[in-house]
């Protein structure tokens, strides 16, 4: 496999070879390669990623980058500029024809799957930490989107890393940096380089999903929303879509300007990090309807006055009714999917409209194989990931217009379609338990211990019920049959319940232990946490969270 530029005369005389060494751990996770600001700021760490993504996948295209077309942008967190110029001169000493790079940097996850789907670009390459804390001091990120515009397949991440263990030089065009704050085209080399809006494909994607004209009348009628962007990459997108194409009042797009450490706080959109937006809605005058999403856009939150809308209950909600009320999906759904820890919410709505129900380990790319084999039309995971055949990514802007057209048709508010969901196909009571930033290698060891001892549980007390299975989830994708072991420990109960637990990869810090926590019952007026309390109580037990880590209570409950 070649893993040089093809060479086109001339080019050489500013494409220079620039010698690297190796950076230990450089392998992609399911979310891209994440690490802390200051390790990607190390001389040489982007370039030597960057190159081996790109040798990597020099091969599928016969060793020539000239007809291809890469996509480049971000969510804004500190370095986000200087790593875009880096990538911009490493593309055109790699010879690519074509980069489209988002004016200003600024470019949202789910905007990217669209822009390189709609432009039938090569990939792209996403600069974000996703829901991670920007600025030196703490998080940044690099992800590959392939050209089906969703997240790089494991076979191909392992390739990169593979890459990362011996490369030994990059590529790099020789000029100052490349302006990229004014719409445009530019030619380097023998690459071309133009500088796109980022608003535009999104938007022209939305409006033909959703109908923009009755959302305007619905905003005209009255309808107050509030939209928090924490200070990320979609609150461009909403303050376009909302106050200036649908003509929600000014004022209805929150914290929507992007800054290089998102105002101090952490972009995440649940009801710990996103507390001043829950307040709000539980407020007096509080709006009808409020939502969030996070850094880099494919994560959202909703809200109505008073309510919290779980991440399994918003899948189960818009698969219920998006082909009776949303235009792009009028024909049907060919089925829904969700990751193995989110509620089994869908599941119901599935078995009602008499469609398949998939279940996948946690990470979109599994969706995308279903997506693209048109298994399934609507996906949606428990980290507040939602997302449609409409692209390769969750989408949370989507998620939010999906949420205000049920609104808009039903004439209801948010606590009125909830308990309308919840009367006809019963709740489940669920709850995500975070424990961040624990010891690695201890976190590690227990859950060797907890895998070892899983047959024996058959049968014991747990919560207020019984064990009757325990599993280590094994995923076999029905597109290539590929398997994916060790997706996360099931505990099953007689009544119903179930308590799943997964280390997590998208932190950069320690280990996080993520533990899910459901209960089946058909009152749907009952406190979530009375509900699962027991539990709660059974697996920390279990897992000796307080000998273990000196524990007591989870860093994040959503």
């Amino acid at each position: 496999m070649s893993s040089s530029p093809a060479g086109t005369a001339g080019n050489e005389l500013n494409i220079t070879t620039v010698s690297v060494k190796p950076f230990p751990g450089q392998r992609p996770g399911t979310s891209g390669l994440r690490k802390k600001t200051k390790e990607f700021m190390q001389p040489g760490y982007v370039e030597a990623f960057v190159q081996s993504i790109f040798n990597a996948m020099r091969g599928s295209v016969n060793g020539d980058f000239s007809k291809s077309t890469l996509v480049v942008g971000g969510d804004g967190r500190y370095y986000n500029h200087e790593s875009i110029q880096k990538i911009l001169h490493i593309a055109i000493g790699n010879e690519f024809g074509r980069v489209l790079v988002a004016r200003g940097g600024i470019l949202s996850t789910p905007a990217i799957s669209a822009v390189i789907r709609r432009r039938k670009a090569f990939g792209g390459l996403i600069l974000t930490a996703s829901h991670n804390p920007g600025g030196i001091d703490a998080d940044f990120g690099i992800k590959f989107n392939v050209s089906n515009g969703g997240p790089a397949p494991e076979d191909i991440t392992e390739r990169i890393y593979e890459f990362t263990q011996f490369i030994n030089h990059y590529y790099r065009f020789q000029c100052d940096d490349i302006k990229i704050d004014k719409l445009g085209k530019q030619t380097y080399a023998a690459t071309e380089i133009e500088v796109f809006d980022p608003l535009t494909d999104y938007t022209e994607l939305m409006s033909e999903l959703f109908d923009f004209d009755a959302l305007r009348k619905f905003f005209r009628s009255g309808f107050r929303m509030v939209f928090d962007g924490m200070h990320g990459a979609t609150g461009l997108y909403a303050a376009h879509i909302l106050e200036e194409q649908l003509g929600a009042p000014k004022g209805t797009v929150i914290n929507g300007t992007p800054l290089e450490d998102f105002g101090g706080k952490h972009p995440d959109p649940n009801l710990v990090y996103a507390a001043d937006l829950v307040h709000r809605m539980a407020a007096g005058d509080a709006p009808d309807m409020g939502a969030a999403n996070d850094a880099d856009g494919d994560r959202n939150m909703i809200l109505g006055r008073n309510v919290f809308v779980g991440p399994g209950d918003s899948l189960a909600v818009i698969a219920q009714y998006a082909a009776q009320l949303i235009p792009g999906y009028r024909g049907g759904l060919s089925g829904i999917a969700r990751s193995m820890p989110t509620s089994t919410a869908a599941d119901r709505v599935a078995k009602a409209l008499k469609i398949p129900i998939y279940e996948t380990p946690t990470g979109w790319k599994y969706f995308a194989s279903l997506l693209d084999a048109d298994l399934c039309t609507v996906c949606g995971e428990e980290s507040f990931g939602t997302g449609s055949n409409h692209m390769r990514e969750k989408d949370g802007f989507w998620a939010v217009l999906c949420w205000l057209t049920i609104l808009c048709e039903l004439k209801q508010s948010v606590a009125q379609v909830m308990a309308q969901h919840w009367t006809r196909f019963g709740r489940s009571y669920f709850q995500r338990h975070d424990y961040e930033g624990l010891d690695l290698t201890t976190a590690n060891k227990m859950d060797e211990e907890i895998r070892a001892q899983l047959p024996s549980l058959i049968g014991k007390d747990f919560g207020l019920s019984r064990i009757t299975a325990a599993d280590d989830y094994t995923y076999t994708d029905p597109v290539d049959r590929s398997v994916t072991p060790n997706a996360g420990i099931r505990i099953l109960l007689e009544d119903g319940s179930r308590v799943v637990f997964r280390l997590s990869g998208t932190g950069t810090q320690g280990a996080t232990l993520r533990v899910y926590l459901e209960r089946f019952a058909r009152d749907y007026d009952k406190d979530s946490s009375e509900m699962v309390a027991q539990l709660d109580t059974s697996i920390r037990q279990l897992l000796r969270l307080k000998e273990r880590f000196n524990r007591e209570d989870p860093t994040v409950i959503t």
